[in-house]
């Protein structure tokens, strides 16, 4: 019996030795764990680093790149459009004003009454529309002749409201969201279609022309008075706002600046200079590109996996269709490498885009004590129901360090913007650069939107805050089109 004793014993010993050495083994299997999770971020964030200096640089390489697009075409990565808006709108304009804005799938029209200085944009309308899925491959003329009808039921609707003076075609501003070589204020032609759209015989086409053919064969008296894009839309209400906006940022899935230069410093400009010596530029910044960026592993397989891979770099970096799917591509790669989410690595996590940037900044931006939604998200997009609230922190930090990045990036941009045009530094006398802004990511991304406003502030040396003023203007396709439709009426003079 002693002996049977004596051997449960050591049987007994000896199980609780090997589970005690189980345990210290799997607490320096974690421990390993860990220390790589915290090497990698580590080794993310230093890759990540906008440092000032940097920051300088970058803008340095904007402006150098902006100068190289206005001297010919193709000289940058730089399109640097000329969009033949050189009378943005005063805050003087009167009258009733229509707007297009066809951007992909759906659009909108939109009637503003604009009451001068005084009052401003007095009233607002619009209808939305979806266009039939067989139009987006149909030909020309149906495509246009069904955005006709639409115009044409939203003008019949409120001629009650706004009888049009005797003598007077309405005028309307056209957002057109597709590469476009524009040749006039009201005429370009279509390089290509994207989002959807296959319509050839629309292709080498002035789009202005096509939907005015359409709008006669409905019978709708209307004039296109300006062709843009959304960016410079943007740029012209801020301008109808306040006389000192000079560029205009987009912050959105995508990003663009438009900001005004003069007309002698653009040597492709082989046209009469306008009255005015000002000329609106449309950058398409989202393609510049700079040795000094700082790209990391995420970034170029990212890019490679794209649509359009080593284009729109720039864009890559700051705007909201990429900066969920960086996280994305940060996490998986901790689930990959350090079970950072458990054993088996979630198979969500493996779909590119399932990580959205509002997404992200509802993480980043939570500050619950228990981090409760980084969790709710994590389980909701991820199926993810497992995870501790240091590993939150760390899903926190690259939200940080991603955002940081974007915003200081964005920072550095429009920073080159300004020295391109001689504002990039505090003025003794007051002077004021009124930045108009709109875009999502801008608009509801709250700690992005500060680190790129105070970076501003920062590489501008302007510690009071007061010399650069950021101004959210809403809806530059739709509004904007509208007061660039005024701005640049037939019938200015009979009303100055």
């Amino acid at each position: 019996m002693g002996k049977v004793a004596v051997g449960v014993a050591v049987i007994g010993t000896a199980a609780v030795v090997a589970a005690a050495a189980l345990l210290v083994r799997q607490r320096m299997r974690s421990s390993g764990r860990w220390a790589r999770t915290r090497a990698l971020v580590k080794e993310f964030d230093e890759k990540c680093g906008t440092p000032d200096a940097k920051l300088k640089q970058i803008a340095d390489a904007m402006t150098v790149e902006m100068h190289a697009g206005l001297a010919s075409e193709g000289g940058s990565k730089l399109k640097m459009l000329i969009s033949f808006v050189d009378n943005l709108p005063t805050g003087d304009e009167e009258g009733v004003f229509y707007a297009l804005d066809l951007g992909g799938s759906n659009f909108r029209v939109l009637r503003v009454e604009l009451g001068g200085r005084e009052r401003g944009v007095v009233h607002q309308e619009f209808a939305e529309a979806s266009i039939p899925p067989a139009l987006m491959s149909a030909s020309s003329d149906a495509l246009f002749d069904y955005i006709a009808e639409k115009l044409a039921e939203f003008v019949a609707d409120e001629e009650r409201l706004y009888e049009q003076p005797a003598g007077k075609e309405r005028e309307l501003g056209f957002t057109f969201s597709f590469p476009v070589m524009q040749n006039s204020i009201n005429s370009g032609t279509l390089i290509r279609w994207t989002k959807g759209f296959s319509i050839d015989d629309t292709v080498g086409q002035d789009v202005v022309a096509e939907l005015t053919k359409a709008l006669k064969r409905k019978g709708v008296d209307m004039r296109v008075a300006a062709l843009v894009n959304d960016t410079i839309g943007t740029l012209a209400g801020g301008r109808h706002s306040d006389p000192d906006v000079t560029i205009a940022v987009i912050l959105g899935t995508g990003s663009n600046a438009a900001y005004v230069e003069r007309a002698q410093a653009i040597p492709k400009w082989h046209g009469p200079l306008p009255k005015s010596g000002e000329m609106a530029i449309n950058m398409e910044w989202g393609n510049f590109r700079s040795s000094h960026l700082p790209l990391t592993e995420y970034d170029y397989a990212m890019d490679t996996d794209s649509l359009n891979p080593g284009e729109q770099m720039f864009e890559k970096l700051i705007s909201g269709m990429y900066l969920g799917e960086i996280l994305r591509r940060v996490l998986l790669r901790l689930a990959e490498e350090v079970s950072f989410f458990g054993d088996e690595v979630p198979a969500k996590l493996k779909i590119p885009y399932i990580l959205r940037t509002p997404e992200m900044s509802a993480m980043h931006q939570d500050t619950s004590s228990d981090l409760r939604v980084v969790y709710e998200k994590l389980k909701s997009i991820l199926e993810i129901s497992h995870i501790s609230v240091k590993k939150r922190r760390v899903v926190i930090e690259l939200c940080n360090i991603i955002a940081t990045r974007g915003a200081r990036l964005a920072a550095a941009g429009i920073l080159g913007v300004l020295k391109k045009t001689g504002r990039d530094s505090v003025k003794g006398n007051g002077e004021k650069t009124m930045i108009a802004m709109d875009g999502g990511l801008y608009e509801h991304y709250t700690e992005y939107r500060k680190c790129l406003e105070n970076t501003v502030f920062e590489l501008f040396g302007d510690t009071t805050k007061s010399s650069v003023v950021f101004e959210h203007f809403n809806d530059g396709s739709g509004i904007g089109a509208a007061l660039l439709a005024a701005s640049h009426s037939l019938y200015l003079e009979e009303t100055s």
